[in-house]
C-alpha cells in the first residue's frame, strides 16, 4: 500500500500502528467524554477547552485528531448540519492555528459539515456510513482531495437493547457470512469513492466495531482483522470504551481501559494501522509496545 500524504505527515502503513485520538464536541457521547455535557443548550461553547483536550492528546502522542459534533452511538438524537457546523467549525480553527502540525479529522457523515470542515482546515473525513448516508459526500471529500474513512454499519433502532451500567448492545444483526459480509459492504462503499474520483491511496477501511455487531461478532472482528487487510487497504479499528467491552467484563464505560488495551494489542497483532481511542497516553504506551513486539524488522 502506498504512504498516505496528507497535511505535511506521509503516513507510512506497516511501518507503525498510527493513533487517532478522540475528541468529541458532544453532549451526549457514551463513554462521558463530550466537551458539552456541561453547557446548556443555546450557550456559546468556548473552544478553550477543546484546545486544552486536543493539547492532552497530542502531548500524549496521537497522531490525528477525531473531532466530532454528533454523537453516533445507537439512540442518540441526530442534529442538524448546522448545529454540528456551530459545535466543530470553531474548534478545526482554533486548533489549526494553534497546532499548525496537527492532522485533523472530521467525523461526520454530512457532506455540508465535511465541506465546511476541510475548507476550516481537516484533512480527513471520518464517514460512519462508508458514504451511504450522504451522496454528495464522496464529491466533496474528490473535490479536497482529502483522505476518507470509510466504515462498515448496520445500525438499526430495532437491533439492540440498553443495560443500564453498560450501555447499548445489538442483539442480532442478520448476517449470512459475518466476515464476508463486512468486506462486501466496505468494497460497496471504495466503488462509490472510485466512482466519485477519490484515488485508492486516500481511502482506509474500518470494520465499524460497535456498530450493528453483537459482542461475539464484534470479537470475532477483532480477531479477523487480517483478512480484512487482504483487501488492500489500511484498517482502522475503533474499539475504545465500546458496550463489547462492558458487556465482556461487566463493567461501566470509565472502566474499560484495560479491556480497551487488549482489544488494541489484539488489533494491531490482526494488521490495524490506526487505533482510534479516548485514552491516548496510557494506550500510546501499549501501542509502542506492541508495535515493538509485532513490527521487528
Amino acid at each position: 500500500m502506498r504512504p498516505l500524504t496528507i497535511g505535511n505527515r506521509s503516513l507510512t502503513w506497516g511501518e507503525r500502528t498510527y493513533v487517532m485520538g478522540i475528541l468529541n464536541i458532544t453532549p451526549d457521547s457514551f463513554s462521558g467524554d463530550g466537551l458539552l455535557a456541561h453547557i446548556s443548550l443555546n450557550s456559546k461553547f468556548d473552544p478553550r477547552a477543546a484546545i486544552e483536550a486536543a493539547h492532552g492528546l497530542l502531548t500524549a502522542g496521537a497522531d490525528i485528531l477525531d473531532i466530532g459534533g454528533e454523537s453516533t452511538r445507537p439512540g442518540s438524537l441526530p442534529v442538524t448540519a448546522d448545529e454540528e457546523l456551530r459545535r466543530v467549525i470553531p474548534v478545526i480553527r482554533a486548533i489549526n492555528t494553534q497546532f499548525p502540525d496537527a492532522l485533523i479529522s472530521i467525523d461526520t457523515y454530512k457532506a455540508a459539515v465535511a465541506d465546511e470542515a476541510l475548507q476550516a482546515g481537516a484533512h480527513l473525513v471520518n464517514d460512519v456510513w462508508g458514504l451511504r448516508a450522504d451522496p454528495d459526500l464522496a464529491g466533496v471529500v474528490a473535490r479536497h482531495h482529502a483522505a476518507l474513512v470509510l466504515m462498515h454499519n448496520r445500525s438499526r433502532p430495532a437491533d439492540f437493547e440498553v443495560r443500564e451500567r453498560l450501555g447499548q448492545a445489538f442483539l442480532g444483526p442478520e448476517y449470512e457470512n459475518l466476515l464476508e459480509d463486512v468486506k462486501s459492504e466496505l468494497l460497496g462503499s471504495v466503488a462509490i469513492a472510485r466512482a466519485a474520483g477519490i484515488p485508492d491511496e486516500a481511502l482506509i477501511l474500518d470494520p465499524g466495531i460497535g456498530f450493528g455487531k453483537t459482542v461475539d461478532q464484534n470479537l470475532e472482528l477483532i480477531n479477523c482483522l487480517g483478512e480484512l487487510r487482504l483487501l488492500g487497504y489500511p484498517i482502522l479499528l475503533g474499539p475504545s470504551r465500546k458496550s463489547f467491552i462492558g458487556y465482556t467484563l461487566d463493567l461501566p464505560p470509565d472502566q474499560r481501559l484495560e479491556g480497551t488495551a487488549a482489544a488494541v494489542v489484539v488489533g494491531i497483532t490482526r494488521g490495524a494501522d490506526i487505533v482510534r481511542i479516548h485514552d491516548v497516553a496510557p494506550l500510546m504506551r501499549v501501542v509502542r509496545m506492541t508495535d515493538a513486539l509485532v513490527r521487528r524488522k
